[in-house]
């Protein structure tokens, strides 16, 4: 049986994911404590491409409203696609699984990857914002076509 934490953790992943499909940075970041841990599984070298500027670490709820503005200033809007596949709850942390499915404005190639995200919540909160993802997939799409 859940507790009542695992409860409470799981409906506000849901409110976050809800608020991530509608697609609007600040009411997504209101879900985001003031200071956070916000990590991305990429190789540190590649934090902070020009083609990819989303992808860096960040620590504050004005960091969470930036990443979603960015997100979306660098994908084709409307070809956007995530499939959650399972959402695990346990006491304040959750981990969401699925895929998603985007299409890079710069070179109009769209591309599909798997991710892990996992979230803590606390007081309502994320704390922590662990993405693992497929990195080759969204490089591949972000990368300049060779000539």
């Amino acid at each position: 049986m859940p507790t009542a934490t695992t409860t409470t953790t799981r409906a506000a992943v849901e409110e976050l994911l809800r608020r991530i499909g509608e697609g609007d940075p600040e009411r997504i970041a209101e879900l985001y404590a003031e200071r956070g841990d916000w990590k991305l599984d990429w190789p540190e070298a590649e934090h902070g491409r020009a083609a990819t500027p989303w992808i860096r670490h960040r620590s504050t709820r004005a960091d969470a409203a930036a990443h979603y503005r960015e997100l979306g200033e660098h994908h084709v809007p409307g070809s956007a696609a995530t499939e959650i596949e399972r959402i695990l709850a346990d006491g304040d942390d959750a981990v969401v699984l699925g895929e998603i499915r985007q299409t890079a404005r710069s070179t109009g190639r769209p591309y599909r990857a798997r991710f892990a995200l996992h979230l803590t919540i606390e007081n309502g909160l994320v704390t922590r914002h662990h993405v693992y993802e497929d990195s080759l997939a969204v490089a591949q799409a972000f990368a300049p076509a060779e000539g």
